[in-house]
């Protein structure tokens, strides 16, 4: 008897070992990771780097918010000197990167006033799965089931300026804008560098926090450290997570300007957050992706990889679009296609399906040319054929 919840329709295969951009099972099988466990390891797995951070610091794991841990005051000043902002709150996770600032925006509404702080978010969006940031989601399928949901969102169109206007036009309680620079869960959609610049513009105008939910898309997943870098336009709030610590769970709130400074002692917390032994391991991920290049090479595998995938999808009718920036890639089809999941991995090959339609890919950011051909030389004939086109 199984008596782990049945939250996930896992696939049926349990892997053993990991080195590099591979898996192996336990049947000794070995898989190209196109998908890094949902964008995590990014360094790729068993880093040799990754591997001495978390040993040497395994005789100290925990000990607690109550007092100061060097680690991560060390991470602190790190990131914040790469991404220019002024403070960090460390959590476990993307969802409580995005609940913390969700809360942030909220005070700094009742700061100055608002009694009912309101944070405009977008269709399609994904937050994480706590109440709130279920509901700042735009997937009825995950909310369902799950009411009442938490007030204090208004949602427009993803890259639709015009809609976050009519917006502030009606509704004087607006304090943020949430948004993902592109969105993952929701299909691989890619905000526009205009649409970014507009938006940055707008929240500044009327006062708003500009916050960005780069849970996926930071820590060199589009080719830059961090995806608001390629529209040049800096957030006053950013969530962090998932390839932070290349596996071991960590996730950041950073904040500057306006923002910073809002929390103080007792507004918010949490017991395991920002420990040294999770801290060294995302030192060790910056540390490994400044000396190995990576943010050079997701940006140039990540091109080769769109490049080949839209020469092999060329004229194939169902193929929709192939779109994304860096080692954050979709291939959008005209009908659900869930099934290449299981198909991908006969043929040894791991990716997933978004949004029904859109097959994403997410391979580590160690990629090699050799391993991206090979993802391509696996993956377009396997569509060509789900579609049932023959040359």
């Amino acid at each position: 008897m199984n008596h782990l919840m049945s939250t996930y329709a896992r696939l049926p295969v349990a892997f053993v070992r990991g080195e590099g951009a591979w898996l192996w099972d336990e049947a000794g099988r070995r898989y190209l990771d196109a998908l890094a466990g949902i964008a995590v390891n990014g360094v790729g797995h068993a880093h040799p780097g990754i591997v001495k951070a978390i040993t040497e610091n395994a005789s100290l794991i925990h000990t607690s918010n109550i007092y100061r841990v060097i680690h991560q005051e060390q991470l602190a000043a790190k990131l914040c000197a790469l991404s220019g902002m002024d403070e960090i709150f460390f959590c476990n996770s993307g969802s409580e990167a995005n609940e913390t600032a969700i809360k942030l925006a909220r005070l700094y509404g009742h700061q100055r006033g608002i009694e009912v702080p309101t944070i405009i978010v977008m269709e399609r969006a994904w937050h994480g799965r706590t109440i709130a940031t279920l509901s700042a989601t735009g997937n009825r399928k995950a909310q369902a089931g799950f009411e009442p949901l938490v007030t204090g969102f208004v949602r427009v169109p993803y890259n639709d300026i015009q809609a976050v206007r009519a917006v502030a036009e009606h509704n004087r309680n607006v304090v943020a804008v949430l948004l993902e620079p592109i969105q993952g869960e929701g299909g691989v959609n890619v905000a526009d560098m205009q649409y970014q610049r507009e938006l940055h513009a707008f929240c500044h105008e009327q006062g708003w926090l500009y916050m960005l939910d780069e849970v996926q898309t930071g820590i060199g997943r589009t080719g830059t450290l961090f995806a608001f870098q390629h529209a040049g336009v800096q957030p006053d709030v950013m969530a962090l997570a998932k390839g932070l610590g290349s596996g071991v769970p960590i996730g950041a709130c950073l904040a500057r300007g306006s923002a910073a400074g809002v929390f103080k002692p007792g507004n918010h917390g949490t017991t395991f957050g920002g420990g040294p032994l999770v801290c060294a391991a995302a030192q060790a991920t910056l540390d490994i992706m400044d000396a190995e290049g990576l943010l050079e090479n997701a940006a140039r595998q990540g091109a080769r990889l769109k490049e080949a995938l839209l020469a092999g999808l060329q004229n194939v009718p169902g193929v929709v679009e192939v779109r994304g920036q860096g080692l954050m890639l979709g291939i959008e089809l005209d009908r659900p296609c869930g099934e290449i999941v299981t198909r991908a991995l006969a043929q040894g090959l791991l990716v997933n399906v978004t949004s029904e339609k859109v097959v994403r890919l997410l391979p580590p950011l160690i990629l090699t040319g050799e391993q991206t051909d090979q993802i391509v030389g696996i993956l377009a004939p396997l569509i060509r054929d789900f579609l049932g086109f023959r040359q």
